[in-house]
């Protein structure tokens, strides 16, 4: 009977949970598709809970189950948020397959290249949309026709070198071939390139 309750509650919780989500992207501003997509997850865990502890239907969880429910619920949204709208959102892998189905369900292999430099990049308003998600993190500001790491940026960026240099892994499959090329990406840049803010 309380497994039935807890069930009828997460059903609650995960159409609450669409109806939000739907509403927000349709009739709302978005900055950042994962921050907005965390926000509905917030609210509709928030109702979920206030129903959950306001309806006598639920009385017969004790408040450690409720609370469980709602932290279950919170990482739930979470999880959701990142797995779904963020990930169509910023994933090469969808764009990949959107493309190839786009151009009549193949694209000759020599060609991907020019694919990503001059759709992918152009069509997903790629620069635009990654600065706007930076600057609204907190990691990057503009000054002066110059983007600048702030504080927050450099400690990110300084993690997420040190991550992918020694745990990211050092025989990845790119290919066809086992390689660590990508635990450097950086290893043959050309050292000045002329677009760097003095």
């Amino acid at each position: 009977m309380k497994l039935f309750r807890a069930a009828l509650a997460t059903f609650t919780f995960l159409a609450l949970l669409l109806g939000v989500y739907c509403a927000h992207v349709a009739y709302f501003r978005v900055d950042v598709v994962l921050f907005g997509a965390i926000l509905d997850a917030v609210i509709a865990a928030s109702v979920s809970t206030v129903l959950l502890y306001r309806m006598r239907f639920f009385s017969l969880l004790n408040g450690f189950e409720r609370l469980q429910l709602a932290a279950i619920w919170i990482l739930a949204g979470y999880v959701l948020a990142i797995s779904v709208p963020t990930v169509i959102d910023r994933s090469l892998s969808f764009y990949i397959l959107e493309k190839i189905q786009q151009r009549g369900g193949g694209i000759r292999l020599d060609r991907f290249e020019d694919v990503f430099t001059r759709e992918y990049v152009k069509e997903h308003h790629l620069v635009d949309v990654r600065i706007t998600e930076q600057l609204a993190s907190g990691t990057v500001t503009i000054r002066d026709g110059c983007v600048l790491l702030t504080e927050r940026g450099q400690n990110l960026a300084r993690f997420s070198r040190y991550f992918r240099q020694h745990l990211l892994p050092k025989k990845r499959l790119l290919m066809g071939e086992y390689t660590d090329v990508l635990t450097d990406p950086f290893r043959n840049s050309a050292t000045t390139t002329g677009y760097e803010c003095q």
